[in-house]
């Protein structure tokens, strides 16, 4: 059965966990309602018993009576019916006592508990998933922010291309040209074409004007006299800057006011005047200057210092003064404040997108290890409160159980009424109950959705986990990329070091703790080759469950979404209407469809699975539960919905894969070979620089060409016409497969003497190499892998 850390996922993570805390809510004023009735009954009881205890005492206010015959019958009758009328109320008390201490009490304490396990757990998933999403929009923030960044650099660059290039010949020589006088206009400045940092926001020209417009409207702005310096126009105080962004930009606190100033300041639009540096503060002290630029953005008159007659003695306010004219040099002088002097606008646009890019990659990392994080803590929470909702069925249960007891031990004429109590209590099922709301509430696998580093010149050098297949197989210029056969052959030289088939078997199988595989996932996760020594640290089944965490974070599965509807129409239409081999054969054209990349790798992973289920005899039981574990990895719909998660395609097709892998891939890699030959051919040819042989290679060649041509076409490959080379990659990049073209059920159903579990069965060609030194059986099997020659091996792709 599946359980809640498989069930409830979904692509925001927060929509299953809400379905599932929505349900279990529910169980929480289920049993607020179970102890409701527990607790009204026991108040009840003592009420009815409290007014049967009146009776008596009532009835014997009444004078004379029945106490003035001391023998009669009647009298005795009388005494008997309130001494029984005295006991059951006596009875009633004592079965509201039993409630409240067998049943209310301690039900009510386990209640509050449970209420607020399921109140924590809700709460700590929450503020997870906020941070994650948080970092999630600053992730897509810093991405648009490298990508201008990487535009404005590629438009600079072809600027600088169009702008250097050579002069025609015409305007060169002709010196007509040469003399006719031209008008240039004045071209904006680029500063004002380019959006503009400001804080956290990016803004655009129009932006920019409006907001310099209502800044020179509402800001107060005069003069300032600095000694020895002089007067500055068009002057404000950094304490009023700051309370105009923190009313009209938004600005939450001091400090973000302060850096949209210094923001200002470092776009040319203030300048501080009367001290040194640079820096903006919230200071009344503190005055700057709105420079001629902003006045030319806006279109407001710039208020300028009247002309004055010059004086022959040295006044500081004379604006002609020379050390007037010094002051503005050290004012606009700022050798301390320029990290970065010298440097030009290419240089600046380039180390911008240099730093955009380094924040970007930063976020992401920060991003994914949130996300890990997040998903860990999921599973585990998941988890817990699985055991916690069976843990409230059984309780509910046992409430039942003792509801009846307490009634039950106290008052035998009750009987009835207690045996249909137990009846109830028979019916509860708490496992049938805990699979009722994973059938009808579930929302989906686990499948991680994993925000990559997107470069903006499409390199996935950066990381391995979440990239397109296909691009992956490409860095790495294989067939198959390195992860995969990595992972398949470090299993393969590791299997013998097992004890048991039923160990080997079950590393697939175990239910490893994502913080492990992710720890694992993180090591290897550089987007370069992967280190021999890095799964040492981890154990096998570690090292298992990260290449099915890899197939999981891939954008699409590895049987891509988009023949899933194919898949799904061969297994509903010809699982009568058509024979096996007729679905096989669809099956094989419809795997066809798929890039060589996803072939490649399926057909590894195939081969790797089937000759472990066929070396270590593998019973139908545990192909079944392998399929199962598997089919997530390999097959998804594009989108998953109610109905597909109940649809089990993936699975059959798994099941396919494993019983017909030599039919189904036989034909792929024939017409691989076809088309790499077919490609080879037409690749343009290298010009030689041996001549010597030349006629006797073209002969040769055409000879090749008439016997292919004369030849019909075979349905599998000659051991005569084709060659089985080595392939070019070492054993790290292979991964054994098995010498016969048998299908594991023909192999073992032939007769003969018995077999170890990893020796390869067959004839003399298939005998494993043992090491004489190991004692016979599993622990002897030698590491070499057997080689193959097909042309949907590992080998480096073509450029």
């Amino acid at each position: 059965m599946a359980g809640f850390a498989t069930s409830f996922w979904s692509s925001d993570y927060a929509g299953g966990l809400g379905v599932l805390f929505g349900k279990l809510q529910q169980g929480v004023q289920e049993n607020q309602q179970i102890l409701n009735i527990a607790r009204l009954r026991a108040d009840a009881e003592d009420t009815y018993g409290q007014s049967l205890a009146t009776i008596g005492p009532a009835t014997d206010r009444i004078p004379g009576g029945f106490s003035s015959d001391e023998g009669a019958s009647t009298r005795k009758a009388y005494e008997g019916v309130r001494g029984e009328m005295d006991a059951a109320a006596n009875s009633h008390r004592k079965i509201a006592s039993n409630i409240r201490e067998l049943v209310v009490n301690p039900f009510s304490r386990w209640c509050e508990a449970h209420a607020a396990r399921v109140q924590n757990s809700q709460d700590d998933l929450q503020s997870r998933i906020k941070i994650h999403d948080k970092q999630a929009d600053a992730v897509r923030k810093f991405r648009s922010q490298y990508y201008n960044k990487c535009r404005l650099v590629e438009d600079i660059e072809e600027e600088d291309k169009l702008a250097f290039q050579d002069p025609q010949s015409e305007s060169a020589t002709s010196p007509k040209i040469k003399n006719i006088p031209t008008i240039k206009m004045s071209e904006p400045d680029e500063a004002e074409q380019e959006p503009i940092d400001i804080g956290d926001e990016t803004y655009q020209p129009e932006q920019v004007k409006r907001i310099l417009t209502h800044m020179l409207e509402n800001i107060k702005i005069g003069e300032t006299r600095v000694p020895i310096l002089g007067t500055y126009q068009n002057v404000s105080s950094g304490a009023d800057i700051t309370e105009y962004i923190q009313k009209h930009m938004n600005a939450s606190s001091v400090s973000y006011a302060e850096r949209i100033g210094q923001d200002m300041v470092n776009n040319n639009f203030l300048r501080l005047v009367g001290n040194v540096g640079n820096t903006f503060a919230n200071s009344t002290r503190m005055n700057y200057q709105w420079k001629p630029i902003v006045f030319q953005i806006t279109g407001i008159p710039e208020k300028k210092q009247p002309l004055v007659r010059s004086s022959t003695t040295m006044s500081s306010e004379s604006v002609d003064s020379p050390v007037g004219a010094v002051g503005e040099y050290l004012a606009g002088w700022n050798p301390l404040n320029n990290p970065y002097p010298n440097e030009t606008p290419a240089e600046k646009l380039r180390r911008e997108a240099r730093e955009s890019d380094d924040r970007y990659k930063a976020s992401v990392r920060k991003l994914d290890s949130l996300r890990c994080n997040l998903e860990e803590a999921m599973v585990d929470h998941l988890k817990f409160m699985e055991r916690c909702e069976l843990d409230r069925l059984k309780a509910i249960k046992s409430v039942i159980l003792d509801f009846s007891g307490a009634i039950s031990n106290v008052i035998p004429s009750l009987q009835s009424t207690v045996d249909n109590m137990m009846l109830f209590q028979e019916t509860v099922q708490p496992l049938g109950d805990l699979r009722y709301l994973l059938e009808n509430y579930r929302t989906g696998q686990f499948v991680p959705r994993v925000q990559t580093y997107e470069n903006y010149y499409n390199s996935v050098d950066e990381q391995t986990f979440g990239v397109d297949l296909e691009a992956r197989a490409r860095s790495d210029r294989k067939r198959v990329p390195i992860i995969v056969t990595t992972v398949l052959t470090f299993l393969d030289n590791h299997y013998p070091d097992l004890e048991g088939d039923e160990a080997r078997r079950g590393i697939w199988l175990v239910d490893v703790p994502l913080a492990a595989t992710h720890a694992l996932r993180a090591a290897i996760n550089t987007g370069k080759s992967i280190p021999q020594d890095a799964f040492d640290k981890f154990e096998v089944p570690v090292v298992a469950s990260v290449l099915k965490l890899y197939l999981l974070e891939l954008p699409d599965s590895l049987v891509s979404s988009h023949v899933y509807e194919i898949i799904k129409t061969i297994y509903s239409t010809t699982a009568t209407d058509a024979s096996e081999e007729t679905r096989i054969s669809v099956i094989q054209s419809t795997l066809g469809q798929l890039r060589l990349a996803n072939i490649a790798t399926l057909d590894a992973i195939t081969t790797h699975f089937t000759r472990l289920i066929e070396l270590t005899s593998a019973d139908e039981q545990y192909i079944a539960a392998l399929a199962q574990t598997l089919a997530p990895c390999i097959l998804r719909p594009r989108q998953e919905s109610s109905l597909t998660m109940n649809e089990r395609y993936a699975y059959r097709l798994i099941r396919d894969l494993f019983a017909h892998k030599d039919a189904i891939f036989g034909e792929l890699k024939r017409a691989s070979t076809l088309t790499h030959s077919s490609s080879g051919a037409n690749r343009p040819r290298a010009i030689s620089t041996d001549e010597s042989n030349r006629r006797a290679h073209m002969e040769e060649r055409q000879r090749a060409i008439a016997a292919n041509r004369s030849r019909a076409a075979s349905p599998a490959p000659s051991p005569r016409s084709h060659r089985r080379d080595r392939s070019s990659g070492g054993p790290e990049t292979r991964f054994p497969v098995a010498t016969s073209t048998a299908s594991p059920t023909e192999r073992r159903g032939t007769g003969g003497a018995a077999r170890n579990s990893l020796e390869v069965p067959g004839g003399a060609d298939a005998t494993p190499v043992v090491d004489g030194n190991k004692p016979n059986g599993t622990a002897g099997l030698s590491r070499k892998p057997i080689e193959r020659g097909v042309q949907l091996e590992d080998k480096p792709m073509d450029d």
